[in-house]
């Protein structure tokens, strides 16, 4: 069965004298795609950089009172970008806004969330600090890497899903003997999810062990995928290596196709020369993180959430239920 994001049916049209979206500059095409869903514009806002690297931001039409959406991941550059929205909610915050609300399609920093070794810091908890500090009344967030990080808000934190887009487009295949594939352990209860989503195909896993930052050894793999068409299932790619070599052990354990799917398509250093090169025939993402298709190989496929984020700001708006979106 194809999982399908519910549009609501709404009493009256969005009024653009109670809402406004707003955008930084980390993915604006995005955000106005969100908009235009949404039947509004993107409210005005100028943002410029001083000669030495500090930023200016000022709010170019009245908010006073009214219920803000500010659109901004703090992907790549991540600390430039995440810089940006605590400035753009300050600016907010000042401007007498009624309600602000944080639009992060990507979490930066979301990978520190615990700490594996001595003396470490714990980056997310910092992150949502810094937000919640900066006037962030609420955040919405897509595809945490690690859903712990809601418990590091003192504010309501949404946590939307992008597998209702990513499962419709695998739906679209028509592939028969499916396994779906985690690259790790951590990653069995999301996989789990899209394979009930897919006629409860059964799933696998890949057993790893990670050597330092970006590297993995893969060492086996945990089901069977002989003779099956695999669709690997991660929250996202950043240099591709895990990926990669998951899906070269899954072709030598006999598996006919492979595919893979993630939410953040980081596609960091060698990512997209490897994933070229690699036996997955087909990557989906979505462009929580912004990537010009122009740019990106044949092989990688971008979703758009712009339907699933705006469906998510016009139910906060109206005081609808969001969790019934993945119901």
């Amino acid at each position: 069965m194809v999982a399908q994001i519910p549009v609501r049916d709404r009493k009256a049209p969005l009024s653009r004298t109670e809402l406004r979206i707003l955008s930084g500059t980390a993915n604006p095409d995005l955000a106005r795609e969100v908009a235009e869903y949404m039947g509004l514009s993107l409210s005005p806002v100028k943002i410029s950089p001083f000669s030495d690297g500090e930023i200016y931001v000022q709010v170019q039409e009245s908010v006073r009172g009214l219920d803000c959406f500010l659109i901004q991941p703090t992907s790549t550059p991540v600390n430039e970008n995440l810089m940006e929205l605590l400035i753009l909610l300050d600016a907010l915050k000042r401007a007498s806004a009624g309600r602000i609300t944080v639009v992060m399609p990507y979490y930066g920093y979301g990978r520190q969330d615990r700490k594996a070794a001595g003396r470490e810091a714990i980056t997310s908890k910092l992150v949502a600090d810094l937000l919640t500090t900066a006037g962030a009344e609420r955040v919405v967030a897509l595809d945490l890497h690690a859903p712990q990080i809601m418990g590091f808000f003192n504010i309501l934190v949404d946590h939307l899903y992008a597998s209702p887009v990513l499962v419709e487009y695998i739906a679209g295949l028509n592939l028969s003997d499916l396994v779906l594939v985690s690259p790790d352990v951590g990653g069995v209860s999301r996989t789990r999810a899209f394979a009930k989503k897919l006629d409860d195909s059964p799933i696998a896993i890949i057993d790893k062990r990670r050597t330092k930052h970006n590297e993995a050894e893969v060492m086996s793999v945990v089901g069977d995928v002989k003779d099956k068409n695999a669709i690997m299932v991660d929250d996202l790619v950043d240099t591709a290596g895990t990926l990669v070599k998951g899906a070269e052990l899954l072709k030598a354990q006999g598996a006919k196709r492979i595919f893979a799917c993630a939410t953040h398509a980081v596609l960091s250093g060698p990512a997209i020369e490897r994933i070229i090169n690699s036996p997955i025939e087909k990557l989906i993402v979505t462009n929580s993180i912004p990537h010009e298709k122009s740019e990106l190989p044949d092989k990688i496929v971008q979703l758009s959430v712009a339907q699933l984020l705006g469906e998510a700001i016009s139910r906060i708006h109206d005081d609808s239920s969001v969790s019934e979106m993945f119901e």
